[in-house]
Formats: structure tokens, C-alpha cells, sequence
């Protein structure tokens, strides 16, 4: 008998089918991993399995945990078993945790909920995971509320609060989605470390972390089972459309052509770039420090690096968005007022930005022929509207999306059609620039590829320029033609986008390069190799700022700030850098 067994479960909302027939067991002990894409239905499954589904879904099969039946079952048969015998790491952490409990107060109520402990034991009980799941200083950040914890920190109290009361299965849903490459490596070795006999049923879209985590895999399309079995077997020869699909759309950092170019001239280039956040009446943030880049006509610069290293604060001020302390910026040779506001609407129209967040970032009160038409109305009000409806209906059949787009809202709209929108927007005034700020982040591997692909596609057609924002290092491989690598407000690596991947100088790429999941059972990577996470920019450290997680730091590293200089090929920040 498998420790958990599903079959024929079917969740339906009225006459929408979210899961339909799908059967699948995992054993005591295993990993398992349910992948698929939005909307597949993975998260419905695992909602299901703890009964938290809402009233208004209709469920049908079974779904037995160690022999007893679950669905139908009571409140209080359910509550013995959450937590103690079945528990889940949510996405969002943020949203898991109660912003008015501290960290300590919400993790011991488990265990007096449950009894398991009470007062200093169940103290005492609480610090001790925190300590076992890598949380710094313990004592102090059981005392702490959930906003003041970083990402990786709030995953960290995730793993600990479901993980304490030593559960025979833990539910992971996408849990580092939301987190860097370097802290999504150190989560999962986590996991893999702290999981013991415990199974896991690991929820995702990357087939990179299934890869080098999952002893077998169930592929999930619109709420059906495509395929499932063993996942070395499946990596190396998938039966089912779909998941060929999924691997083909996987971004890697060992295969695929990199892109080559003959570049025009710069089109936009920075200078000595400094952004700097006044906090309170004392305290300044020095979130970009004297950082140069320049992009040519045609050409895409990836800008890479984790949380806090500075990527945006850097785009925003060339765009005029947020205040550059010191500076220049120039498109085609000519130096830009700091402040958008006092920017030509010549300027403006020269420089667009794409953001991550592809619905947010839509008027939700605008259909998308309106949106698309407002940088027209507001740069080109001479106009008129039949010619302004034409350009716009061109401008999104370029992007993929047909006429019948135009009258819809973007609640209407996929997170793939949303993006297309907003590039549509953007690229309606044929810019010279255009900046993408995580632009991909939130979207799905097959639809992530074509929005990738979409953006090679016109920027070969018109020559346009790309500043690409991301923490994903295989999305830059696939897109970008060089690669500048940020951390904590300034470059330590920049050079051509091959030179990076086969030969990094700086050790925090060659960090980012070991930590990124590969979608290859026989050879996964994704493994963590630098400790913490970026330091605060309110309290750098001295010397070179990558010292205290850096593998080969020295004496004069913790003292002396390290030049740029130009080593085999790369422009790196690093006093040893061709000597690692």
C-alpha cells in the first residue's frame, strides 16, 4: 500500500473542469513531482489532498493518505492530520504567514494547537528548527515579523513551520518561484536534507529542479495526466506531446545556440551611473554605484544578478524614473535630463519599458485596443482614431494576437496574451530602446519561450535595442548577446554572453552559473554553492563587496575594493580573477 493514493479525483467549479480523472500513488519515503503549467491543475490536487478546497468546487474519486480515505471526510479527521502527518510549504510565504504574529508566536501555535508542546518546550522546540532550517540568529528572527524577513528567510520559516511536527508527507507548491537562483538552491538542498523519510510530493513548472529532485514525475495538461513514470526515463524519451514540449521550452545553461550580432553604433549608454535612496533623516541606501553600460542598435544586454543587487534601480534611473545621485545618460550621443518629467516627449517616446507583472501593469478598466492606442494619443495626438485603431491592430497581429483581442479587458486575458499587450504598448512607438524588467518572470516555460522568441523576432526585424532585467541566467543565455553581472549596486562581470557561460571570471557568476537547475536527470546542476543571501546595501561590507560569501576571499578582499579590469575576454571586478 503507497502512503498516498489518488484516483479518478475530478475538481470541477460549475461546468469548469480543473481536474479530470487523475490517478497517481507515492510511497513512503519518495520524491515525486507533479509538473505542468498554469492552470493544469497542480495546486487544485494538492488543495484537495488537505481538504482546502472552497465550497464551491465539486470533487469526485478518491484520495487515500496510509490506507484512509480523505475525501469526505470531517473537519476534525482532516485537522488531526495537518501538520502532524501531511503538511505543505505554500508559493508565497508572505501570503502563508500572519503579518500580525512574530515568526516564534505562529510556528509554537502549531505545536499547542496539536499538543505537542507547550510554552518554554515548545520555545525551545521552535528555535531549534529554525536553527536546523539555516534561519541566522534564531532567537532574534523568532522575535521578527514576516515583513522583516528577506524572501529566502520567509521560504526558510516555511520549510520549518511544516517540517516541525515531523510530518510522513510534505506537500511543496512551487516553493522558490518567487526566489533567486542562489537562494532557490540552498531551499531545495533544504529540503532534500531535512526531508529524511519524510515523502514529497514537489509541485512546479521548472523541469530543471524535477530533474535533480524527483525520483519520478506526472505530467499534467488542463487538468489530465499526459504521462508519468520514472523521471530519468521520461528526460531522456517523453511519449506525449506536451511534456516534449515542456522540455524543449525548459532555458538552459548547457545547450542551445547563443546569439551572434553584428551591432550598429550605441544607442544608449550609461555613464557612472549612482542611485541612492534617502531612507529617513539619516540613513541612505547606495543601491547603484558608478555603474557604466552601453547597448547598441540591435543588440540585447542581459543584466543579471539576485534580489537587491541593484538591476532595477539601474534601468529605472536611465529611464528617468527614479533620481540618479550622479551620472549620465545618453541615447544616440545625447545627455537626458535625470528626471523623466523634464524629458522631451522625443526622449520619452526613444526609451520603453516592459514590466514583470503582466497584468498589473494594464489599465484592468481599459480594453486592450485602448491601452495599446494611449502612448499614440499621448505622443502623437494629431492622429486620428481610425489610423490609430490600424497601427494598433498591426502592432498586436505583430505580436501574435489577432483582432478579436481588441475588445478585451485584460482580466480576459492569459498571462502570455497580457505580456504580449504589454510589449504591443510598448513597441507601438517604435522606441530605440527597449527595457524588459523581469519580463518573463511570472510567465510559464512554453510561454515564456514565445515571448522570448517574439522579442528576437522583431528586434532582427527593426534593429531595436534591448536592456534585459532577470535573475535567470538561462533566460539570458537564450536571449541576450552580452551579459553584465550585478551585485550590490555595481558590475563584477560584464562580456559577451558566450564568454560568460564557458568561461566566467568573477566566482559570484561562476555561483549564479552552479546554482541554475539544468532539465537533465544524468547531469542536473542546481546545486547551492554560496551561503546567505546579498548583504544589506544600508551596511556594505568592506573591501570587495562579495567577500563574505565568496569561496576564495583573501585578506586583501576584505580590505581593498577591487578595480575593473579586462581578463580573457571579460571586463571583471574580481583581484583574482584568471587565477581561481
Amino acid at each position: 500500500m503507497s502512503l498516498l493514493e489518488i484516483e479518478g479525483l475530478a475538481v470541477r467549479y460549475g461546468d469548469k473542469v480543473a481536474v479530470d480523472d487523475l490517478s497517481f500513488a507515492l510511497d513512503a519515503g519518495e520524491s515525486l513531482g507533479l509538473v505542468g503549467e498554469s492552470g493544469s491543475g497542480k495546486t487544485q490536487t494538492a488543495l484537495a489532498t488537505l481538504g482546502l478546497l472552497p465550497a464551491t468546487a465539486t470533487v469526485d474519486g478518491s484520495i487515500r493518505f496510509a490506507g484512509a480515505e480523505l475525501l469526505g471526510a470531517d473537519e476534525r479527521t482532516l485537522d488531526r492530520l495537518r501538520a502532524t502527518r501531511i503538511a505543505m510549504v505554500f508559493q508565497d510565504p508572505m501570503q502563508a504567514l500572519n503579518p500580525y504574529l512574530t515568526i516564534g508566536a505562529q510556528l509554537g501555535r502549531i505545536l499547542v494547537r496539536h499538543d505537542l508542546a507547550n510554552g518554554r518546550a515548545a520555545r525551545d522546540r521552535v528555535i531549534a528548527m529554525l536553527e536546523r532550517v539555516g534561519l541566522p540568529d534564531a532567537p532574534r528572527q523568532a522575535g521578527a515579523f514576516p515583513h522583516e524577513l528577506s524572501g529566502g528567510m520567509r521560504q526558510r520559516v516555511m520549510i520549518a513551520s511544516a517540517l516541525l511536527c515531523a510530518p510522513e508527507l510534505l506537500i511543496a507548491d512551487e516553493p522558490t518561484t518567487a526566489l533567486d537562483v542562489t537562494v532557490q538552491a540552498q531551499v531545495l538542498d533544504l529540503l532534500d536534507e531535512l526531508r529524511e523519510d519524510t515523502a514529497l510530493l514537489l509541485i512546479t513548472h521548472d523541469l530543471g529542479v524535477v530533474a535533480g529532485r524527483c525520483e519520478r514525475m506526472v505530467v499534467l495538461e488542463k487538468g489530465r495526466v499526459v504521462e508519468q513514470g520514472d523521471t530519468r526515463e521520461i528526460f531522456a524519451a517523453p511519449t506525449h506531446a506536451h511534456t516534449r514540449a515542456l522540455l524543449r521550452a525548459a532555458p538552459r545553461i548547457d545547450a542551445g545556440g547563443l546569439r551572434a550580432i553584428e551591432a550598429g553604433p550605441a544607442v544608449l549608454a550609461i555613464d557612472g551611473a549612482e542611485v541612492r535612496y534617502r531612507l529617513d533623516g539619516r540613513q541612505r541606501l547606495h543601491a547603484v554605484r558608478g555603474v557604466d553600460l552601453e547597448v547598441r542598435t540591435g543588440e540585447t544586454v542581459a543584466v543579471v544578478g539576485e534580489s537587491g543587487s541593484g538591476k532595477s534601480s539601474l534601468v529605472r534611473s536611465a529611464l528617468g524614473l527614479v533620481p540618479a545621485a550622479a551620472g549620465r545618460v545618453l541615447l544616440s550621443g545625447a545627455a537626458l535630463p535625470r528626471d523623466v518629467n523634464d524629458r522631451s516627449l522625443a526622449t520619452r517616446r526613444g526609451m520603453q519599458l516592459v514590466f514583470q507583472d503582466p497584468t498589473g501593469s494594464l489599465n484592468p478598466q481599459l480594453r486592450v485596443a485602448d491601452i495599446v492606442a494611449e502612448p499614440i494619443v499621448v505622443h502623437e495626438p494629431g492622429v486620428d482614431a481610425v489610423m490609430r485603431r490600424e497601427r494598433v491592430a498591426e502592432m498586436l497581429a505583430r505580436t501574435g494576437l489577432g483582432e478579436e483581442f481588441l475588445g478585451r479587458f485584460p482580466h480576459e486575458l492569459s498571462g502570455g496574451q497580457a505580456q504580449r499587450v504589454a510589449i504591443a504598448r510598448a513597441l507601438v512607438l517604435e522606441p530605440d530602446v527597449l527595457v524588459c524588467d523581469e519580463a518573463v518572470a511570472a510567465l510559464d516555460g512554453t510561454v515564456r519561450q514565445q515571448v522570448l522568441e517574439l522579442l528576437g523576432k522583431i528586434q532582427q526585424e527593426s534593429g531595436l535595442a534591448i536592456v534585459f532585467i532577470t535573475h535567470d541566467l538561462a533566460v539570458a543565455r537564450s536571449i541576450s548577446h552580452r551579459v553584465a553581472v550585478m551585485y550590490l549596486g555595481a558590475i563584477v562581470e560584464h562580456a559577451a554572453t558566450a564568454a560568460v557561460f564557458s568561461r566566467p571570471q568573477h566566482p559570484y557568476t561562476q555561483a549564479l552559473l552552479s546554482a541554475i537547475p539544468v532539465p537533465d536527470p544524468q547531469n542536473p546542476g542546481g546545486k547551492a554553492s554560496l551561503a546567505g543571501e546579498i548583504p544589506s546595501a544600508l551596511t556594505p561590507p568592506s573591501g570587495c563587496a562579495f567577500h563574505p560569501r565568496c569561496p576564495h576571499a583573501r585578506e586583501r578582499c576584505r580590505s581593498e575594493a577591487p578595480a575593473a579590469r579586462d581578463v580573457a575576454g571579460s571586463r571583471v571586478r574580481c583581484h583574482f580573477a584568471g587565477n581561481l
